[in-house]
């Protein structure tokens, strides 16, 4: 049986936040700031994470990662969303995608929209990768720790404690609520 807390956060839309190119503290800010739009209700956001590069080019700088957590506005879907996740990018000078996990200013990831799941070309939901990814239950863990991913049988703060990898994540900065 569900938590209170854990009905609450399958009911939010959750975005992964990366930057390793440019004032990559101030672009994840700004970035938050913009999310705020897609959303009714004040943003969930985490701290700022500095994480080693994963499955990136060789010598690609350090990431600043964070997560935010929102109620989607009526009639938003996964797919809609995500369009507005990519023209964000762009706004903020991502180029099309040349090289695998190259270095970029913003990159935005659509971790999880409710309890919904898709399997299409454009978009997977939850998504795949992230109850692997310490860079992302990290900082998912400080604003969802209850949050189980759709598909998943472990809380987020279940998975972080079990996870085993070599990757490094540090708290850059604390979020301060305004």
């Amino acid at each position: 049986m569900q938590t209170a807390s854990q009905r609450q956060a399958r009911c939010l839309s959750y975005i992964a936040l990366g930057s390793n190119l440019g004032d990559s503290r101030r672009i994840i800010l700004e970035a938050m700031a913009r999310l705020q739009k897609f959303s009714g209700w004040p943003l969930l956001k985490s701290s700022l994470w500095q994480t080693t590069p994963v499955n990136c080019p060789p010598n690609s700088p350090l990431f600043v990662n964070a997560v935010a957590g929102f109620a989607p506005q009526k009639n938003e879907t996964p797919e809609s969303l995500l369009q507005k996740l990519r023209a964000l990018e762009k706004e903020f000078g991502r180029p099309p995608k040349k090289v695998l996990n190259e270095p970029r200013a913003l990159d935005l990831d659509l971790i999880a929209f409710g309890a919904e799941t898709r399997n299409s070309p454009d978009l997977t939901l939850p998504h795949p990768r992230a109850h692997l990814r310490r860079f992302v239950l990290q900082p998912l863990g400080e604003i969802a720790p209850d949050l189980i991913l759709p598909g998943q049988s472990k809380t987020v703060a279940q998975l972080l404690a079990v996870l085993q990898d070599a990757e490094s994540v540090t708290r850059f900065e604390q979020h301060r609520s305004s």
